[in-house]
């Protein structure tokens, strides 16, 4: 099973994000579907069904409070061919520190953690040299929401793109 531990967007949220979205210029790639937008806190990779009832039990030990994001901006990482277009979701490090904690002594905690939502991803970026001074341009507007859990979820990949299930949700204190 691949799996990965997120956060979601309230509905609220996600009208703004779509807005954001319908602003990009055209560009070679895609947009992540609406239903498919989350920031990812720990990609936890192909994993067995045993080592997911660990994860499941753990996750249920995380004593964390309700806590405030902010959407902030907008950025882009890229390599020398494709690209992702993102939107900072700011004050989820110590969430996901929490989380990387607990998991410790299952997985590897995170290199480097900078929460995002991926909003697109580009392709054959060298066709695109201009989407970057365009990117600049785009407006954020600040918004804010409470984080009150977080969620296990089954990544399916399938021809038409992935698939999201949610296994389990843990409530925030």
């Amino acid at each position: 099973m691949r799996i990965f531990i997120s956060i979601k967007l309230p509905p609220k949220i996600l009208i703004k994000v779509k807005e954001i979205q319908d602003s990009l210029p055209e560009f070679s790639g895609k947009k992540t579907e609406i239903k498919n937008l989350h920031l990812t806190l720990k990609f936890l990779g192909e994993i067995s069904q045993e080592k997911l009832e660990e994860v499941r039990a753990k996750l249920r030990e995380v004593d964390f409070p309700k806590f405030e994001v902010e959407l902030k901006e907008l950025g882009f990482f890229d390599n020398p061919n494709n690209g992702i277009i993102w939107i900072n979701l700011s004050n989820c490090e110590n969430i996901q520190k929490e989380i990387d904690n607990i998991l410790e002594d299952l997985f590897d905690k995170e290199r480097r953690f900078m929460g995002h939502i991926t909003i697109a991803r580009v392709k054959d970026f060298r066709n695109n040299k201009n989407l970057l001074d365009i990117l600049k341009k785009i407006n954020v507007p600040n918004l804010f929401f409470i984080v009150d859990k977080f969620y296990l979820v089954e990544s399916k990949l399938n021809k038409d793109g992935p698939e999201y299930n949610v296994i389990e949700e843990y409530n925030l204190k």
